[in-house]
């Protein structure tokens, strides 16, 4: 064998030559002053978590409370003011509304961080839509859970 066949261990890692073709690995940027710091947290493996936990949970809401309010309950014809107010005197019909009300803003707004992420460009612009996201987000939450919990059926 020539010393032309041969490769020695270092070019194997680093390049390659004209008998063996193989893509060159670039080496990682350099970490530069501007260069964010890795953090140690763990938020998107949490918030694919809860994306899978959530909406596994949300099903079983949505679908027992549409179960019960439609199809055990005599159907939509008797869904009215009298028919809330009479659920929501009970705790735990406010608090399955007030599960599913959290969950679904919940599980909605970290969809939508997630599309964001992905398909803002900019940061300011990211940093906007998001900010927009997580007050809307908590808008709903906030009035949703002031109305589940200050309903009054003597409203005149």
């Amino acid at each position: 064998m020539s010393a032309e066949t041969t490769t020695p261990a270092s070019d194997s890692v680093t390049g390659y030559d004209v008998d063996h073709p193989a893509p060159v690995i670039e080496p990682p940027r350099a970490r530069t002053r501007k260069t964010p710091r890795a953090t140690r947290t763990n938020f998107e493996m949490y918030g694919w978590l809860f994306m899978r936990l959530s909406g596994v949970l949300l099903v079983v809401l949505v679908l027992g409370h549409l179960l019960i309010q439609l199809v055990l309950d005599g159907g939509v014809t008797k869904i009215g003011f009298a028919f809330v107010a009479g659920r929501w005197a009970s705790p735990f019909w406010q608090a399955w509304d007030l599960i599913m009300l959290w969950l679904a803003t919940l599980h909605g707004a970290n969809g939508l961080r997630t599309i964001i992420n992905d398909y803002a460009e900019r940061d300011t612009t990211r940093l906007w839509l998001k900010g927009l996201l997580y007050t809307a987000a908590g808008f709903t939450i906030v009035l949703g859970t002031l109305v589940i919990f200050t309903f009054d059926p003597n409203i005149r």
